[in-house]
């Protein structure tokens, strides 16, 4: 799996990238019956919910065009918490 998370790492960083978003991590866990995709984006300043929505909106294409998955999940990407 450890691959397969770096190579969608390495997929959406560019999309990222011109939103300038920071992919902080793409991780796989198990929650009970739930597979879930999870990936923290980071920014210089505060990230809003419509930014993650269109961050969303252009990660969503990029993970269906490569299937990389073959197990159901839930895709969870939400901004690195700071301190």
């Amino acid at each position: 799996m450890d691959s397969i998370l770096s190579k969608i790492e390495e997929l959406i960083t560019p999309a990222m990238n011109e939103m300038n978003l920071i992919v902080d991590s793409v991780t796989w866990e198990v929650e009970g019956k739930y597979n879930y995709l999870k990936i923290v984006l980071d920014k210089n300043d505060y990230i809003d919910i419509d930014t993650i929505v269109e961050a969303t909106n252009k990660i969503n294409p990029i993970l269906d065009e490569y299937d990389l998955i073959e197990e159901e999940y839930i895709l969870d990407i939400s901004s690195k918490e700071r301190g």
